[in-house]
């Protein structure tokens, strides 16, 4: 029973989940001695399906918008029992369940100092409810609420900057992390369970039927969203910037043309140059740009 996996196989995942493979490098690195709470996505639905679950830890199901407010409940009676020494709460919701719906209570979270663990699985959109649009979907993206068509290039919004609006309640762990990249993301995890406090980890978790990419080409598109540029791997300890994944930057076109969600605007130059535009601003912004040595 030691050895039993924490995310076990069997679930109904798509064919190229990220989400189910971040979910499991997440738990198996947290560990056993581990209660979660997750909101109403993706996520729940492909992994406790009544009367099956792929969980191997406590896991509590919440609404939509409050799995925060659902932790710190949690987490506030482990303390009250004297019962929290050694045991990780963390709190799982997807993009629009970490940008929209519930960024109130997660707010309200972060902000009482709660010892919790919060992850989203930024897939970036409501893929499980319609593909709709959600805060963390970036610009030019077609989606059932931001349609492409005559008069719209799709998503006219830039990504919500979720990891600043964290570092502005002052908390002492923030990151960004990627399922194409397990170490690093393991690393995240080990370290923000080691911090007392509130800590926040946003993962970018490609969703071929959203994305509209081959399923098996879901590690190369997560690849790809951090080498342009376009999804930083950044590490924040008490506000400070601590580390940032360096990169040779590839043009954003490799990383679009690979992508259905995108197709409108393939032939568009000027739309291609404001989101080439982002990633630099990204690279600029952290510091990215590798440093060749002779």
């Amino acid at each position: 029973m030691e050895n039993r996996p924490l995310f076990k196989s069997g679930h109904t995942a798509c064919a190229g989940c990220a989400q189910a493979i971040a979910a499991r490098i997440v738990i198996e690195t947290a560990g056993p001695n581990t209660i979660i709470a997750n909101n109403t996505g993706c996520l729940e639905v492909f992994s406790t399906r009544y009367p099956e679950t792929a969980w191997n830890v406590p896991w509590i199901h919440s609404l939509f918008e409050n799995a925060a407010s659902v932790a710190s409940g949690i987490e506030a009676a482990l303390a009250y029992m004297g019962k929290k020494e050694g045991i990780n709460v963390i709190v799982q919701a997807g993009d629009g369940g970490t940008a929209d719906i519930g960024l109130q209570a997660l707010s309200g979270m972060w902000e009482r100092g709660h010892d919790i663990l919060s992850i989203c699985y930024d897939n970036e959109a409501y893929e499980n409810t319609g593909i709709q649009r959600s805060g963390l979907t970036p610009y030019g993206t077609n989606t059932t609420t931001s349609p492409a068509g005559i008069k719209s290039i799709g998503n006219p919004r830039p990504k919500k900057l979720i990891p600043e609006i964290a570092l502005a309640h002052g908390i002492p762990y923030v990151a960004t992390a990627s399922v194409a990249f397990i170490p690093d993301l393991q690393r995240k995890i080990k370290k923000a369970i080691s911090i007392k406090g509130p800590k926040y980890i946003q993962i970018s978790v490609p969703c071929p039927l959203g994305w509209r990419h081959e399923p098996s080409e879901t590690l190369l598109a997560a690849k790809l969203a951090v080498e342009t540029g376009l999804y930083p791997l950044i590490e924040y300890e008490n506000g400070s910037l601590v580390s940032c994944r360096k990169i040779a930057p590839k043009p954003v076109d490799e990383y679009l043309k690979m992508q259905g969600r995108y197709k409108h605007i393939l032939n568009n130059l000027e739309e291609i140059k404001k989101i080439q535009g982002i990633a630099d601003d990204n690279i600029k912004r952290y510091n990215l740009l590798e440093v060749k040595t002779s």
